[in-house]
């Protein structure tokens, strides 16, 4: 699902600004929240709705040049310099929970160390978000493909080792951070191919599985033995490739937590045809259209598996990315979809995380929600 879903960034303007960065950091968010005595389940609920500040920290690639500092990666893909303002904009549309992409291997260093001024930029942009009274999740993205190493059987232990070293780093950077404040254990890229292909049924599937589990376990142990808040910090546990049926195989296993605060992410953009392209595929022709009976009923069928599988057994649901790429469709349209995602999700107890990127939900320039018809409707989804 990675490569379709990171179609949705084209239909924005790629592009390198050499804008620096503005603003200075926000000393309160460190410590500023205790962990307090809530549920994993209690913290999604109260998260209500969220968006994601899609195609920022997370953007990656070689021809963006490092002697741009952190602000060549932040606007390498379209989007201008991140403002406290900007960030203010979400929490005055309504949305509770922030979700903060972000590629580590930017300005990395070869011992796996990552760049200080990279943590420094992410720290800003989370307190920023605190202070608005949001949670942020913060997670490894995409991250340049490094991720494709765990299916290979020469490469996984030096993955492995880096993944670790990651995790390890920021659990000591963001220790002190309060309950405000949750991990996501990776993006989507959790499955591989190279080992078992879902679509053909062909390989060895417990072992795909098996390594992913593993990655969510030590993603754990890394988190709970390094001291601070970290002890009792709320976590998302990456799902198969995020993807809800693949999740819910009996092959997935949440990670054994000590604090049992963990929570499971999923992504939706179903059907991919309509949700994902704006333009014919060699995988699929583009959709138009959505919200036939059987479209409904598919979106039920799989809120109310998320439903089963977890939130009635006690393990809280985000769906941490959903979304539909607008440019070949009618507004109406869009908005049918989306808040109907919202709302199958929402009315089950989950946490939807809307995914955005640079002008088109939200306008970064303006600093508000570019159709209020819209919001309007996600937002009334909470009043249901």
């Amino acid at each position: 699902m990675l490569r379709k879903i990171k179609l949705l960034p084209l239909i924005t303007a790629i592009c390198i600004a050499a804008a620096g960065l503005t603003g200075c950091s926000s000393a309160s968010a460190e410590e500023k929240d205790p962990m307090r005595d809530m549920t994993t389940a209690e913290v999604v609920q109260e998260m209500g709705l969220g968006i994601n500040l899609g195609n920022t920290m997370e953007s990656c690639g070689d021809w963006i040049s490092p002697s741009g500092g952190v602000s060549a990666y932040e606007t390498g893909w379209g989007s201008p310099v991140v403002t406290q303002p900007l960030i203010q904009g979400y929490a005055d549309a309504g949305f509770g929970v922030l979700r903060v992409p972000v590629a580590w291997s930017n300005l990395m260093g070869e011992d796996y160390s990552i760049s200080p001024a990279y943590i420094a930029r992410v720290k800003e942009i989370i307190g920023w978000a605190i202070d608005a009274d949001m949670y942020v999740i913060m997670n490894i993205h995409w991250d340049g493909g490094w991720f494709e190493g765990f299916g290979k059987d020469d490469k996984r232990d030096e993955c492995f080792k880096k993944y670790e070293s990651i995790w390890t780093q920021l659990s000591e950077e963001f220790k002190s951070y309060g309950d405000k404040l949750m991990f996501e254990s990776l993006n989507e890229e959790g499955g591989w191919e190279d080992i078992w292909n879902r679509y053909t049924n062909k390989g060895d599937k417990e072992k795909s599985y098996n390594i992913l589990n593993d990655m969510n376990q030590r993603f754990v142990n890394i988190v709970r033995n390094s001291g601070g808040n970290n002890a009792k910090r709320h976590l998302l546990i990456a799902g198969y490739n995020t993807d809800i049926e693949l999740t819910c195989d009996k092959l997935f296993k949440m990670p054994d937590d000590p604090q049992n605060r963990c929570a499971v992410s999923v992504h939706y953009y179903t059907p991919g045809t309509f949700a994902l392209l704006d333009r014919d595929a060699n995988w699929g022709k583009a959709q138009t259209e959505w919200g036939s009976s059987a479209d409904i009923a598919e979106l039920n069928k799989y809120m109310d598996m998320m439903k089963t599988c977890f939130v009635d057994k006690g393990i809280p649901v985000i769906i941490g990315e959903y979304s539909a790429a607008p440019k070949n469709k009618t507004p109406e349209m869009v908005r049918k979809y989306l808040t109907s995602v919202c709302g199958a999700a929402y009315t089950r107890g989950m946490c939807p995380v809307l995914w955005d990127v640079t002008d088109v939900f939200y306008d970064r320039t303006e600093m508000k929600f570019i159709d209020p018809e819209l919001l309007e409707g996600l937002m009334a989804v909470k009043e249901k």
